[in-house]
């Protein structure tokens, strides 16, 4: 079911989600509201109330992202989807989560840092947190292989679900990805092997396993993590067995029709609660 997450960036302000969501997805002007707001202290006038201007303009502000969330295409969605300024399970953890404690690797070959997970706290409650990370800048996005994970990143998956079967942990996972990693070097580790084995452990968990599509849910790489007995999605994610540009390369042989497929593959989170 769709979960709202209004507004692009994880702290910031509405105003700045207005002007970036109608310049950067629509190509349309938008009023500069940010700056009329911060700089009203300058140019009012003695008898404006600068605090009820600012509140004006903030709810003007959110009408307008309102009326712009309201008409996005499936393919602005996808595109908002995989905006860089989304947050990304790092942020969920740092937000939801207390005590977090990060656990590594898969104990057979190496730490995929494309999944990252470990053992916290949710409202109180001891659970197991596991979620693909994309990363936030050039450096951190390389780091964690642009949340593509490889197969040690599902071994690893299945280690911690498997580790919190055993001490009764609930599973949250946040998911996140293009889909899984198609290089040679996945491949001859088993790839194909270590999705299929993470999705068994997913059903096989003893305990409740809590799956969310935070932003783009890719192809087996998402349902790896996302055979769960909840799966939720925000407002403005998407979950596709193929990404859009693909689907259009195949049936058009042309990815500049990927709009035309977005709309057609009903990948996002209305069109799938819809469809049961």
């Amino acid at each position: 079911m769709p979960v709202h997450d209004r507004g692009l960036v994880f702290s910031g302000s509405v105003l700045s989600a207005v002007a970036c969501v109608s310049s950067w997805i629509l190509k349309s002007p938008s009023p500069n509201l940010r700056t009329r707001s911060t700089n009203c202290g300058r140019w009012l006038t003695p008898k404006v109330n600068i605090e009820e201007e600012t509140a004006r303009l903030s709810e003007k502000a959110e009408k307008h992202l309102r009326a712009i969330y309201a008409k996005l295409t499936p393919w602005q969605k996808v595109q908002v989807a995989r905006h860089a300024q989304r947050p990304h399970t790092q942020d969920y953890i740092n937000a939801l989560v207390s005590d977090f404690t990060p656990l590594a690797g898969d104990r057979l070959y190496a730490d995929d840092k494309a999944i990252i997970g470990g053992m916290g706290r949710f409202d109180g409650t001891p659970v197991m947190v596991i979620g693909t990370e994309r990363g936030s800048d050039l450096e951190t996005r390389l780091q964690h292989n642009f949340g593509m994970a490889r197969p040690e990143g599902y071994r690893k998956a299945q280690r911690l679900m498997q580790l919190a079967g055993r001490f009764g942990l609930p599973i949250l996972t946040f998911i996140d990805t293009a889909g899984a990693w198609p290089g040679i070097d996945a491949e001859q580790r088993g790839q194909a092997e270590a999705i299929a084995s993470s999705i068994a452990t997913c059903f096989d968990a003893p305990v409740p396993l809590i799956a969310t599509v935070i932003g783009e849910g890719g192809s087996g790489g998402a349902v790896a993590l996302g055979a769960g007995d909840k799966v939720f999605m925000l407002e403005n994610a998407i979950y596709s067995v193929i990404s859009p540009e693909a689907c259009a390369s195949i049936l058009w042989r042309d990815p500049k029709q990927a709009s035309t497929a977005a709309e057609t593959l009903r990948l996002t989170a209305q069109d799938l609660k819809r469809l049961g």
